[in-house]
């Protein structure tokens, strides 16, 4: 049975003014969110502007993040697109690159049928030992995947889990319900966690998790617990930052949170901008929120 941990932050990518990517700063960055409490870390996501990334740039970071952070935390890393072949090429590169599980997402622009999907993952799957963690983001994809086929997706051996963003409670409860043993879910949206965990998801792929990782794991060990009460308190003392990290297309404020906290995250690849650019008057709120709240990262 894989378990990649609670809570895996979807990290950051750095890059510097030039737009290239700062390897060393996202070194340093991940170390950092281990060391704020995070369980491991998702490399090449939504929220590490992966489309942004050539294959050269995703192997190279994948290898350089899990030489960082060794058996400190895992790392499970980005290497599906709409392009099959090359999501392909980069499923199958990952194993060299020390990873310990590759993030396999419902293709975007595609469109397919669930039919597709299930073919797609069947494939992907298969060409790799590596485990699988599914991920379900039709805000971003434009696709549902159903329960029913994440269901049939999840009888593959090493498709162990699913990060879930699709916010349909009752889908998500559905899938864990009918999971097969040794398959997980973890939600994909923080202001979820509390929710889904109560009704039995394993976990969250969390974007709060850059600043706030261990508040996040106390309201999850309030729930292992069976003190629901407390762990609702924590849910709603979270909840504004929760929704305020997601005012502007993520990642834009959680990078600039990070930035603010005074770790050096970089800048952004076009299209993303700053925060500043995007939305003066939201990173003005976004900063009243941000103030109410300890930082769990620390600058070194």
């Amino acid at each position: 049975m894989t378990d990649f941990g609670r809570v895996l932050t979807a990290m950051i990518t750095p890059f510097d003014e030039d737009g290239s990517l700062n390897y060393a700063k996202a070194r340093k960055l991940a170390s950092a969110l281990i060391a704020a409490g995070n369980d491991g870390l998702v490399i090449g996501g939504t929220t590490g502007e992966a489309p942004s990334l050539n294959n050269d740039e995703k192997l190279r970071l994948f290898t350089e993040i899990k030489d960082e952070i060794g058996d400190s935390g895992s790392v499970v890393v980005g290497t599906s697109d709409n392009n099959f072949p090359n999501s392909m090429v980069l499923t199958k590169a990952a194993e060299a690159t020390g990873a310990d599980g590759v993030l396999l997402t419902v293709p975007a622009y595609n469109k397919p049928p669930q039919e597709g999907l299930v073919q797609y993952f069947r494939a992907l799957a298969g060409s790799t030992a590596l485990p699988c963690l599914l991920y379900n983001v039709p805000s971003r994809t434009a696709l549902n995947m159903t329960a029913e086929t994440t269901l049939r997706v999840a009888e593959i051996d090493n498709v162990v889990g699913v990060k879930e963003a699709s916010s349909d409670a009752t889908q998500i409860t559905m899938v864990v319900d009918g999971a097969p043993d040794g398959f997980r879910v973890w939600s994909g949206n923080d202001d979820e966690t509390f929710p889904l965990m109560a009704a039995g998801a394993h976990g969250i792929v969390s974007v709060a998790g850059h600043i706030v990782s261990k508040q996040i794991q106390t309201m999850i060990g309030l729930i292992l617990e069976g003190d629901i009460e407390a762990a609702a308190t924590e849910h709603r003392r979270l909840l504004p930052l929760f929704k305020a990290i997601f005012w502007v297309t993520n990642p834009i404020p959680i990078k600039y949170a990070v930035n603010r906290t005074g770790f050096d995250a970089g800048v952004h690849r076009l299209p993303m901008v700053s925060m500043e650019e995007a939305d003066a008057a939201a990173k003005q709120r976004l900063d009243e929120v941000l103030d109410r709240y300890d930082m769990d990262l620390t600058v070194n």
